[in-house]
């Protein structure tokens, strides 16, 4: 057993390793213990680090994400507000010479009617601007798309809104993160729409919850999915079927964080390093070792957002 205490930002961090089971325990200075395998890296591929929850202590978390084996953090953007906040974040994991935090910029159903002209040609100056500048911080659109479950905007309003964004997501040559709840066929319709001969939209199902046979429409179409802690939920067992049967080349891990904590955490907030959960339960359902979902993962991510 070795025994290791570092600090690291506000948090002072207690390791143990032991040699024969490989795993880890982190005690913080809040005394929250976060027990991890370290066989494998990983990329949450989808949180919301501006959020309120994360407020008090952010760094910490941080912290605690690389302790946890994960590689780096896609930081999502689903208003105005928020995509500028993960910008901004992104940029300051540059300036202190870190490839740990990217960014994206979109609108969530729910703000649908801010997705105005004005605002798109601002996204596209800021993307150029980073491309430009060569930190390619800002790694795609979204969070994007339809829901018809809670929104309040009209489903003419949304599908207004999701195309622009698409149209701006194809002029600038960014993957697209795709919120889609109880809208499967008019949001696949939608997408196919700027797919095709002449365009090679990259997509990805974020928090992927619909059945299996959309779930194949969607790897037919050339498009991705992406599993959160839901996959762990006693009840989730048509989800662990669509898991069953992704290909290795379409699909990626996220937490969607704050929300939807996988089931050994469930009830508490949800954190990039929690994303680990995901992976072993992708693993288990598929029969292989978790080093390999871990491996495939960080290479389809790569590989759809370019880092």
């Amino acid at each position: 057993m070795v025994i290791c205490v570092f600090a690291c930002a506000k948090t002072l961090m207690a390791m143990s390793i032991s040699l024969y089971s490989y795993r880890i325990e982190v005690r913080c200075a809040c005394q929250i213990s976060y027990p991890w395998s370290i066989f494998f890296m990983i990329i949450d591929t989808h949180a919301h680090l501006m959020f309120p929850e994360f407020k008090d202590d952010l760094s910490e978390v941080l912290a605690a994400a690389r302790v946890a084996g994960v590689e780096k953090i896609v930081n999502v953007g689903c208003s105005k507000e928020s995509s500028k906040q993960a910008v901004e974040m992104a940029r300051v994991d540059m300036a202190g010479g870190g490839f740990f935090l990217y960014a994206t910029v979109g609108l969530h159903p729910y703000d649908a009617l801010d997705a105005t002209n004005e605002l798109m040609r601002k996204w596209e100056k800021w993307i150029l601007d980073d491309r430009d500048g060569g930190r390619k911080k800002i790694v795609a659109i979204g969070e994007i798309g339809l829901d018809y479950f809670k929104a309040k905007i009209s489903h003419d309003e949304q599908k207004e809104a999701f195309r622009k964004q698409l149209q701006l997501a194809v002029k600038v040559g960014l993957p697209v993160i795709v919120h889609n709840r109880e809208a499967d066929d008019e949001c696949l319709e939608i997408l196919l729409e700027f797919s095709g001969k002449k365009s090679q939209l990259k997509v990805v199902f974020h928090c992927f919850g619909s059945n299996l046979e959309f779930a194949r429409k969607v790897w037919s179409a050339g498009f991705m999915t992406s599993f959160t802690g839901i996959i762990t939920y006693p009840n989730a067992v048509g989800l662990r079927e669509v898991v069953k049967e992704v290909p290795m080349d379409k699909f990626m891990v996220e937490t969607d964080c704050p929300y939807l904590a996988p089931q050994a955490y469930r009830g508490k907030r949800n954190e990039p390093a929690y994303v680990t959960e995901v992976a072993k339960m992708i693993a288990e359902v598929k029969g292989i070792s978790v080093e390999e979902v871990g491996k495939v993962a960080v290479e389809n991510s790569k590989r759809f957002f370019g880092f």
